[in-house]
C-alpha cells in the first residue's frame, strides 16, 4: 500500500523521464505537503536549471507529460513552478479501507532491510538515586526502541550503567560494615543517595575506613572473588531501585539489557595494546592517548582521549571504545544510537573518530550521538530542589501521578478505585513522557507539570482522551447493535481529511526511526487527533439515521483509535479505555 508520496514520487519520476530524457528519472520531484492543496510538487525551479528552462515552462512540460489517472486531480501551476496536486478522493478511500484491513499492520512497511540497532540509553549509576538527568535519556532511548521494533528492525538495548570504578572501594565498605541485611542496606532500593552520602561521610572523615576503601578498590579490580561477590550483591541491591523506577515509567528495560561499565573490565587492556600496536596511541604526560583527527583545544594543540592514565587506571574514554568495538564486532550492529547528554557531544565525537581509524567503525556501521538536551525549571535553569540538589526522579513521577489522580477523582468520582488508580497513573505518566517526546530530543524544555496534564493542546492527555472518546463511541453502538461498516467512509471534507492524517502514519514512523526523532510522532499524532476532532463536529456517527453512512464514520472513527494507539505504544504511552 503507497503512501500518497511515494504513489505521487512514482508518476512524476516517469513524467521527468517522458518529458526530458532518461537521466531525470531519479530526479527528486519534492512532494511536499501543502496548504493550498494536499501535496506540492516542487521540482521544477530545481530541473528548470539543468534543462535551461523557465521554472514555469518546465512546469507545464510536466504537467504535459505526467498521469495521474485514478490518483490525483490535473493539477495546477502556482507561483514560479510549483505543481498543487489534490488528491482524488475515491482513491483516498481506497487506500484507507487497505489500512484498515488486519494484513497491512496500518500501512507499516516491512524494512527493505532490517538492521541490527544497539542502543545506549538510561545509564544510572548503582549506589546512586535517578534523577531528574536520567529521565529523557530513558524516556527517549524506550521510545526509539519501541518504535524500531515496530519497523522490523532487531534492536539490542544497552543499559550501561555505571557498576565498576573507584567509589566501589567506599561503597563495599560501607555495606559491611552495616551488614547486608541491616535497615542501612536497605536504604539502596529505596535512597540509595542516602547509602552514598554515608559511605562518602566516613571515607571523608575516617582515614581508616578510607585507606580500606582504597584496599579494597585493588582488590576489586584484581578480580579477589570474595570482593567481587560482596560487589554483586550491591548491584544487586540497586538494580530493585531500577526496577522501580523502570516499572513506574513504563519502560521495556529489564535485566538482560544490563551492559555497565564492568562488563567492558577484561577488555581494557586488549583495546589499550591494540591502539598502541596500531600506532593510534602514544605516551603524553605518561598516560598513554590517542590524538583523533580534526580535534584541537583551546591551546590549538591536538586534543587527547586518554586510553590508560598515568597512575595505570583506565578511564571513561577506554571503556566507550571497548563498548563500541563489541557492539560491532560482537554484536554485530548496523546501527548504534548513543541517547546521551549534548554536553558529551565532543567526547562521542572523539569515540567515534577513534574507532573508525582503529577499523572497528566502518562505512558500513551507522554511529549516532542522539543529543539529548536539559530539563528545566520555571527560572530557566537545570531542574532541582531547593536545596540546589537534583531531582529525585521517583519524586518526581510520584507527585504527577498524584496530581493526575486529584484531577480524575473530582472529574470521574464514578468510577471504581483500582481503574482511577490505572487511568491516573497512564495519564500522569503519560503527560511526563509525552512532554519530553514531543519537545525536540536535543533541546532544553520546562517541567511544567499543568501544562503536561492539560486536556487540550499537544499533551498525552489530549490523545488518551481522543482514544477514550473513540471507544466510548464504540461502547455506545455496541449498545445499540450497530456495527462498523467493511470499509471506512470517505467523502465529505472532514472524513477526507482524517483518512489523509491516517495515511501519513507509516511514512511518519518510518522518519522517526530513521532520524531518531520521536517528537515528529508527537505532532503527527496531535495532528490526527484535530482531525478526529473536526471529523466527529461535522460528521454525527450514533445520531445519523443511515445505516450505511453510519457504519462507515464508525470504520473511520476506529481506524483512527488503532492508529493512535498504536502510536502512543511506539512513544511507550498508555490509553486507558476510560477518562
Amino acid at each position: 500500500m503507497p503512501a500518497p508520496e511515494l504513489a505521487l514520487t512514482e508518476r512524476f519520476q516517469s513524467a521527468f523521464a517522458q518529458a526530458f530524457g532518461e537521466e531525470f528519472r531519479d530526479a527528486d520531484p519534492i512532494i511536499r505537503p501543502s496548504q493550498f492543496a494536499d501535496f506540492q510538487c516542487n521540482a521544477a525551479m530545481g530541473l528548470a536549471k539543468r534543462v535551461g528552462s523557465k521554472p514555469r515552462d518546465v512546469a507545464q512540460q510536466i504537467l504535459d507529460a505526467v498521469d495521474l489517472t485514478g490518483l490525483a486531480e490535473t493539477p495546477e501551476i502556482a507561483g514560479p513552478g510549483f505543481l498543487n496536486i489534490r488528491l482524488r478522493t475515491d482513491w483516498i478511500g481506497n487506500q484507507a479501507a487497505e489500512l484498515a484491513a488486519p494484513e497491512s499492520h496500518l500501512g507499516i512497511p516491512a524494512p527493505d532491510h532490517a538492521d541490527t540497532v544497539a542502543i545506549d540509553y538510561s545509564a544510572p549509576n548503582v549506589a546512586k538515586e535517578m534523577h531528574v538527568g536520567h529521565l529523557r535519556t530513558t524516556v527517549v532511548g524506550d521510545a526509539l526502541a519501541r518504535t524500531l521494533e515496530k519497523l522490523g528492525h532487531t534492536v539490542v538495548r544497552q543499559n550501561h550503567i555505571g557498576d565498576w570504578g573507584t567509589p566501589f572501594g567506599m561503597l563495599i565498605e560501607h555495606l559491611l560494615d552495616v551488614g547486608e541485611d541491616g535497615d542501612e542496606a536497605k536504604l539502596l532500593e529505596s535512597d540509595p543517595n542516602a547509602f552514598y552520602q554515608h559511605a562518602r561521610a566516613k571515607f571523608d572523615g575516617d582515614a581508616a575506613f578510607a585507606d580500606r576503601a582504597r584496599s579494597r578498590v585493588v582488590t576489586l579490580q584484581a578480580g579477589d572473588r570474595q570482593t567481587l561477590e560482596i560487589w554483586t550483591r550491591l548491584v544487586e541491591l540497586s538494580k530493585q531501585y531500577f526496577h522501580r523506577i523502570y516499572d513506574m515509567l513504563d519502560v521495556t528495560l529489564t535485566d538482560d539489557d544490563l551492559a555497565g561499565e564492568s562488563s567492558y573490565n577484561d577488555q581494557l587492556e586488549i583495546v589499550a595494546k591494540q591502539l598502541e600496536a596500531d600506532g593510534l596511541a602514544r605516551i603524553s604526560d605518561g598516560a598513554l592517548c590517542v590524538f583523533p583527527e580534526g580535534f584541537i583545544g583551546r591551546d590549538e594543540k591536538p586534543l587527547p582521549l586518554i586510553i590508560r592514565k598515568s597512575d595505570g587506571g583506565y578511564g571513561y574514554g577506554t571503556t566507550d571504545l571497548a563498548a563500541i568495538r563489541h557492539r560491532i564486532q560482537d554484536l554485530r550492529a548496523d546501527r548504534i544510537a548513543y541517547v546521551i547528554g549534548s554536553a558529551q557531544e565532543l567526547h562521542m565525537n572523539m569515540v567515534f573518530e577513534t574507532a573508525r581509524e582503529a577499523g572497528w567503525l566502518t562505512d558500513d556501521v551507522e554511529a549516532t550521538h542522539v543529543k539529548i538536551g536539559s530539563v528545566l525549571g520555571e527560572d530557566g535553569k537545570i531542574l532541582r530542589t531547593r536545596s540546589g540538589s537534583s531531582l529525585r526522579l521517583m519524586s518526581l513521577l510520584e507527585e504527577a501521578v498524584q496530581t493526575a489522580r486529584g484531577v480524575i477523582d473530582e472529574l470521574r468520582p464514578d468510577l471504581p478505585e483500582d481503574e482511577r488508580a490505572e487511568i491516573a497513573h497512564a495519564v500522569g505518566i503519560g503527560g511526563v513522557k509525552y512532554a519530553d517526546l514531543s519537545t525536540a530530543h536535543d533541546s532544553d524544555y520546562v517541567f511544567d507539570l499543568e501544562r503536561m496534564l492539560a486536556l487540550t493542546g499537544n499533551t498525552a492527555p489530549y490523545l488518551q482522551y481522543a482514544v477514550a472518546r473513540i471507544r466510548s463511541i464504540s461502547r455506545r453502538a455496541a449498545e445499540q447493535g450497530i456495527t462498523a461498516g467493511p470499509a471506512p467512509r470517505v467523502e465529505n471534507d472532514a472524513e477526507r481529511a482524517l483518512a489523509l492524517e491516517l495515511l501519513q502514519f507509516g511514512p511518519t514512523l518510518v522518519q522517526v526511526g530513521a532520524a531518531y526523532e520521536p517528537h515528529r510522532l508527537c505532532a503527527y499524532l496531535f495532528s490526527l487527533a484535530q482531525a478526529f476532532t473536526a471529523f466527529y463536529d461535522a460528521s454525527p456517527i450514533l445520531k445519523e439515521s443511515d445505516d450505511e453512512v453510519r457504519g462507515g464514520r464508525l470504520a473511520l472513527a476506529e481506524l483512527t483509535e488503532r492508529v493512535l494507539v498504536e502510536g502512543l505504544d511506539a512513544l511507550g504511552v498508555r490509553a486507558p479505555q476510560r477518562m
